[in-house]
């Protein structure tokens, strides 16, 4: 399985920006994309944004589209996620994990996540 450790997320103003990082380690063939979810209180796990390791391709929610970019370094086998005008409803732990797509809709591989990240966001 693919360990990860996420960092970066803390409390920032709506409208403001934070700067994820995801390392990973303990990749394998199978891991050919990483992506980031995110659970807020009360609510499901849902999909934010991925990335494939081989050309970089990017996929996010409708919900982030704009605000949010996703990328990656390769020689540091770390994912980041960029988050520009951050709204209270962004609040939320964010999670870092081996992802695929199955039928236009990202999904957790195997069953491992990482401690998370939180994020809050204060009017």
């Amino acid at each position: 399985q693919v360990l990860v450790v996420e960092s970066g997320g803390g409390l920032v103003q709506a409208g403001g920006s934070l700067r994820l990082s995801c390392a990973a380690s303990g990749r394998t063939a199978s891991n050919y994309a990483m992506g980031w979810f995110r659970q807020a209180p009360g609510k499901e796990r849902e999909f934010v944004a991925a990335i494939t390791w081989s050309d970089g391709s990017a996929y996010s929610a409708d919900f982030v589209k704009g605000r949010f970019t996703i990328s990656r370094d390769n020689a540091q086998n770390t994912v980041y996620l960029q988050m520009n005008s951050l709204k209270p409803e962004d609040t939320a732990v964010y999670y870092c994990a081996d992802a695929y797509s199955r039928r236009s809709m990202w999904v957790l591989r195997g069953d491992y996540w990482g401690q998370g990240t939180q994020v809050t966001v204060f009017s």
